[in-house]
């Protein structure tokens, strides 16, 4: 399940006054009759860590080059400090890119990587000087100012890179898959660190990313993407809890959808028929619905609970547990019920074998409250 990083509710795309530092309005990206990006719209913040995410070939890539200058929209408008920088060189931009492969200079050192963009635009030597050794100290990589990128673990030269890119101070900065090359476990700590470089720096941050996980720890808001659309965009909670669509359960986390159609609604209360479950099931959901429309109901398996004859959710499903995945902090179960339908629960793994664990082929029944259900009209 993905860490949702929390944010106050003071943050700046809450604030009706507050300038976006980056309008995308009505893009557009044709390359011969595919549209790589179609009509996308898009308000950025000054100081958000912003990210891209979705599958291959959704058009997070494009839409990233577009703002870095590389590409320029068959239609629609982009601009950057309210600035129209549609059709703008990359040069002339005040952002940089940090690429997926980090492309250093394999000639150079990393001390004189770092400096590269700065003596092209004339920096002076005393202050270049300064200003590597700021960006080293940064990153923590001191100790290897001179070695070559070859000399280097994939971990060290992902800070040079972005070192690199945050030297010359831009106002923005693009990173395209830039944790892709990394084991797991250095791919995770490292998401934190960016985390702090970008809050200390207060620079803004717009991530290209297909790991939902990764989106999810870093972002302040994260837009979905969809065959070149944007199918919601929110921050990592509400999106996780709230998917506006069917696409955006599924693709966030692991979902529980089960396919109805509305008995009733009281106030805020719907009742919803669905075979796949094999019994009504009850649901919170504050927009009026009418009876007979379709939807699909999305519950968490974190929401699932093993149930017992105390037990009192209206939601009540019995099974026959037929997949188990240890994971070591839980464990997840993949459950059958009697009209063919899986359900998956998870369960913590508190104490070692404290408990006499559930096993394949048992029945159990399961339960969730009527809040811990998303409907999404079909």
């Amino acid at each position: 399940m993905p860490n949702p990083r929390i944010f106050k509710p003071e943050e700046p795309w809450q604030a009706p006054e507050g300038e976006p530092i980056i309008r995308i309005e009505n893009v557009s990206k044709r390359f011969g009759d595919f549209y790589a990006v179609d009509d996308v719209s898009l308000h950025i913040h000054a100081g958000e860590f912003f990210s891209l995410l979705g599958p291959s070939g959704c058009g997070k890539t494009t839409l990233l080059r577009m703002l870095a200058g590389f590409e320029i929209p068959t239609e629609g408008r982009i601009f950057i400090d309210g600035q129209d920088m549609t059709a703008v060189a990359p040069y002339e931009r005040s952002v940089n890119m940090m690429f997926q492969s980090y492309a250093l200079f394999p000639h150079m050192n990393v001390a004189d990587n770092i400096a590269f963009g700065l003596k092209q635009e004339g920096m002076p030597k005393a202050e270049r000087e300064t200003r590597v050794a700021e960006m080293l100290s940064l990153v923590q990589i001191e100790k290897l100012a001179s070695r070559k990128p070859h000399q280097l673990s994939g971990g060290q030269r992902q800070r040079v890179a972005l070192a690199r890119a945050l030297a010359k101070h831009p106002k923005i900065l693009l990173l395209d898959e830039p944790l892709g090359a990394l084991d797991k476990k250095l791919r995770e700590q490292t998401q934190f660190e960016l985390v702090n470089i970008q809050e200390r720096l207060g620079i803004t941050f717009i991530v290209v990313t297909h790991d939902q996980e990764e989106a999810m720890t870093m972002s302040s808001r994260i837009a979905l993407m969809r065959d070149g659309r944007v199918e919601q965009v929110d921050p990592p909670r509400r999106l996780y809890e709230y998917p506006a669509s069917r696409y955006a359960a599924d693709f966030i986390g692991s979902v529980n959808l089960l396919e109805g159609f509305v008995l009733s609604q009281e106030d805020n209360r719907v009742l919803v028929r669905s075979e796949e479950a094999g019994i009504d099931l009850e649901v919170i959901h504050s927009h009026p619905l009418i009876a007979g429309t379709p939807v699909t109901l999305a519950v968490r398996p974190e929401k699932v609970r093993l149930q017992n004859a105390e037990s009192s959710l209206p939601n009540r499903l019995r099974g026959v547990i037929k997949e188990i995945a240890y994971l070591g902090d839980v464990s997840i179960y993949h459950v059958e019920l009697p009209t063919g339908k899986r359900i998956q629960f998870t369960q913590s793994n508190i104490q070692a074998l404290a408990e006499q664990p559930l096993t394949w082929d048992e029945e159990v029944e399961l339960g969730w409250p009527a809040n811990s259900c998303g409907v999404l009209e079909q």
